[in-house]
């Protein structure tokens, strides 16, 4: 991550999944983190969501406005109510339940 914030976004106006992750740098634990968050979203949020990852190194005051105590972090902004979930977001089934999604389950032939 070069800036201090990116935006990652599968869908250009309004998506009904706003995401911000608060990480520190390119830590192994941040970087696993936007990985599992990415593969979360295709999978069970596809076309539907929008990732924006706040590095706390570059502006440690951006962390203020979301009352992060901890990184990584992630943050569901809409839908509300907001959300938060600490940690490299590898349990998948957690983060779910912690995001409030419903599991994308494929249709049996």
């Amino acid at each position: 991550m070069n800036a201090a914030v990116r935006a990652i976004s599968t869908l250009a106006t309004n998506p009904e999944w706003q995401l911000k992750l608060y990480v520190a740098g390119h830590t192994a634990k941040s970087m696993a983190a936007l990985d599992n968050l990415k593969h979360i979203c295709e999978t069970h949020l596809a076309g539907r969501y929008s990732i924006e990852v706040v590095d706390l190194l570059v502006n440690p005051q951006l962390a203020a406005g979301d009352q992060i105590l901890a990184v990584p972090t992630l943050v569901r902004k809409v839908p509300e109510p907001m959300r938060k979930i600490i940690g490299d977001l590898s349990n998948e089934e957690r983060v779910l339940v912690g995001l409030d999604v419903r599991p994308y389950v494929r249709a049996s032939r």
